[in-house]
């Protein structure tokens, strides 16, 4: 490995105990919707959970380790931290690059000032990896890969650890409160601007075109298809789909954490709209739900969808350059998993129980963190 070290999920060094008043301080303090948000939340309750106190503040000393989420400014406390002898364990997800896209400016109209945003963030978590962190933990072989790719290698121990869903919270349902007379496709991402609008165009296509396979099919199945988005959606992209679209459009808007499952359950396949996708939160929430995944084969999906836990489709161009996916082959790969639900029903649930349970996901970080004996 060329002077790496590295462990991967599920890999252990026999038994292991928590490191006696082991403190771990969390930053940065992240709010709002997103990926980022659910970890904090998820890694502090885990770690909470065994006993490990938590910070949020570089200043609240002392601590015995750092993880960073993604990136932070405060990098001269970060340094100061490094001088103590104190790890710092930088998780990684994937880097902004729609406003790289040629011709996004006229694609996406994210602007001088987006496009400045998103380069200091690259920027900011390149020189922790770099500079700062001790151990950097990627979400995904595919974020690794990329990161690599374009940012170099660098000659430090790394891990690969994937999300994780309490798989008590994130369960099927006993009974069936899915619609009998219509399908509903769900797709759950935080927000839908900036550039990620165009998943919920090809989500739309998706539908569009499941409804017509199904009208043409002999299967005992309906023919009328609801996408349901969970999002934010902004208001004129609404408007503008509810005046072209052929399938009915269910805008559920922002959802809290808690109901999640609840969606999840309702629907009979979940749409993972979001193009190289690092690690989706709402791809392994919904296995653990029983929900079998569409998508296209980028990023990291790959890794995570595996089996009959759901079918991925190839994307059918270039998706660094958002060249139009291929909807129709993945629509043929819908109609599939709906006419065998329970097959890839029991093989999702079954497939996030053997990879992707929350305690696995804080027992691989206690290990990055020096948590464990």
């Amino acid at each position: 490995m060329g002077g790496y070290s590295r462990s991967l999920p599920g890999e252990t060094q026999g038994p292991m105990k928590p490191v006696g008043d082991f403190r771990v301080c969390i930053v940065p303090i992240t709010s709002g919707v997103g990926g980022m948000v659910s970890f904090r939340y998820k890694i502090s309750a885990g770690l909470a959970a065994r006993g490990i106190q938590v910070t949020h503040d570089l200043s609240d000393k002392p601590y015995q380790a750092v993880l960073v989420i993604g990136g932070t400014r405060q990098l001269d406390k970060l340094w100061l931290a490094r001088r103590r002898g104190i790890p710092v364990v930088q998780r990684l997800d994937g880097m902004n690059w729609l406003h790289r896209v040629p011709g996004s400016a006229r694609l996406l109209n994210t602007g001088l000032r987006h496009f400045l945003r998103a380069e200091y963030g690259n920027a900011v978590l390149s020189f922790i990896r770099r500079n700062l962190a001790s151990r950097v933990v990627y979400q995904s072989e595919f974020v690794h890969d990329w990161w690599e790719r374009v940012r170099g290698t660098i000659a430090k121990p790394y891990s690969i650890i994937y999300n994780g869903v309490d798989l008590n919270i994130y369960s099927p349902d006993e009974g069936q409160n899915r619609p009998k007379d219509y399908i509903r496709l769900l797709m759950v991402e935080g927000s839908l601007m900036g550039g990620y609008e165009l998943g919920l165009e090809s989500a739309i296509r998706l539908a569009e075109q499941i409804s017509e396979l199904l009208k043409d099919s002999n299967k005992q199945l309906p023919s009328k298809v609801e996408l349901a988005v969970a999002g934010r959606v902004p208001q004129d992209i609404r408007r503008h789909w509810e005046q072209s679209s052929r399938v009915a459009v269910n805008w559920i808007g922002m959802v809290e954490r808690e109901r999640i499952p609840e969606l999840d359950r309702s629907a009979h396949l979940l749409y993972s709209a979001d193009i190289n996708a690092a690690c989706p939160n709402s791809v392994i929430e919904a296995m653990a739900c029983g929900l079998p995944i569409v998508g296209f084969s980028t990023g990291a999906l790959p890794e995570l969808v595996r089996g009959d836990a759901g079918r991925l489709a190839p994307y059918g161009g270039n998706p660094w350059r958002l060249e139009p996916p291929d909807t129709i082959s993945l629509a043929k790969s819908a109609l599939e998993i709906l006419e065998n639900q329970e097959r890839f029903r029991v093989a999702a649930r079954e497939l996030a129980k053997a990879e992707f349970g929350l305690e696995k996901m804080v027992e691989k970080y206690l290990e990055a963190l020096g948590g464990w004996t």
